[in-house]
């Protein structure tokens, strides 16, 4: 099969692989029907994260149709089209049974294109498939489904929940990436009394707009007077990093509000400074996360009764074996207005399996 290779910092290949094949009872093989870029692609690209070691194949959101199950799998079968999970969950440790997902210790938590091979591929490995694919209504569109296996979540439980966004709340939303917009429409669904987004990039911040944004700033231009304005100077209620630059934490703690919270979202790859001369005396909460999708199903449900914006996020379509300029166009998303980019790969009515010792 073809698959997007990692080969370390600033190099990928889409190249010829060896099919994925059953190691465990508990595997599905899953053929890639839709698949999607995130930021943190970007971040293992250009080395943030040391664990991806050279020869991965990236990727960890995508949605396809089961080709083959090991003996274990009781809740999908061949046939099925399902959501991939970006967060894979053992079910037996301590924190699967805390529905920490994230944190899994029985070889699980987000393990696609980080220690296993991903989704960038035209089919891919899932293990522990009972709670790591999520069947599909055949009424949801491919492409609306696949922003549910990582975005959505991601921003719902480490921005929204992590902030304890409530009624009348001021938030404030740094980043009108995929993540940070994803945050502005799931953080409407705690009817805050307003939501400012923050960016650098003009389209971004007119998307923001799009999905409800009630006001925007652009980064280099003083936003936190724009904060302290639309508050009479006492800083918003939650504010929610979705960048992952020193630069935007740093901003984020400067205008959030007394008792306030910062819940970041963002892949940091450098360290940012903790100003406590500041914060100690203002019972700030901060929070970092990742994603545990437990809300994974609630979130299908909500999207395919039309209640998430879905694809409408979706600005670039590609063809699968168009991987390395999607990775072009979405890594230079302010020349060209990407928000999230979709692949579909060309049909497959096979996958060749090497046999199995069972």
């Amino acid at each position: 099969m073809k698959a997007l290779v990692f080969h370390g910092p600033g190099q990928t290949s889409w190249q010829n692989v060896p099919d994925p094949s059953v190691k465990d009872a508990a595997d599905a093989i899953v053929r890639v029907d839709a698949v999607t870029i995130c930021g943190t692609d970007l971040h293992i690209v250009k080395g943030d994260v040391p664990e991806v070691t050279p020869g991965r194949i990236l990727g960890h959101e995508a949605v396809g149709t089961v080709v083959e199950t090991g003996g274990d799998v009781r809740s999908v079968r061949p046939g099925d089209r399902v959501l991939i999970s970006c967060i894979s969950a053992c079910g037996r440790c301590r924190f699967c049974r805390e529905g920490h997902y994230g944190q899994c210790r029985g070889g699980g938590g987000w393990v696609l294109g980080h220690t296993i091979d991903g989704t960038q591929a035209e089919y891919v490995r899932v293990p522990f498939a009972d709670l790591s694919v999520h069947p599909l209504p055949s009424a949801l569109d491919s492409h609306d489904a696949v922003l549910l296996a990582d975005i959505f979540p991601t921003s719902y439980e480490v921005g929204v929940l992590n902030g304890n966004v409530r009624p009348g709340d001021t938030v404030v939303v740094v980043g009108a990436g995929p993540i940070g917009l994803a945050a502005i429409a799931t953080a409407q669904l705690y009817s805050p009394g307003r939501i400012i987004a923050v960016d650098l990039a003009a389209s971004r911040l007119a998307a923001a707009r799009d999905l409800g944004a009630d006001a925007t700033a652009s980064a280099d231009e003083e936003p936190e007077r724009l904060v302290e304005d639309l508050t009479d100077g006492l800083g918003a209620d939650v504010v929610i990093e979705a960048v992952g630059v020193p630069e935007a934490f740093e901003m984020c703690t400067r205008m959030v509000r007394p008792g306030g919270h910062v819940a970041n979202i963002g892949v940091h790859g450098k360290p940012a400074v903790l100003h406590l001369e500041d914060l100690w005396i203002k019972d700030v909460t901060i929070t970092t996360g990742l994603v545990d999708t437990h809300s994974t199903p609630m979130l299908l449900r909500m999207t395919a009764a039309g209640r998430l914006p879905g694809a409408a996020m979706v600005t670039h379509r590609f063809e699968l074996d168009q991987m390395e300029e999607a990775y072009d166009v979405f890594s230079n998303a302010g020349e060209t207005g990407a928000l999230k980019v979709v692949l579909g790969g060309p049909q497959h009515d096979t996958v060749t399996v090497p046999p199995q010792e069972r």
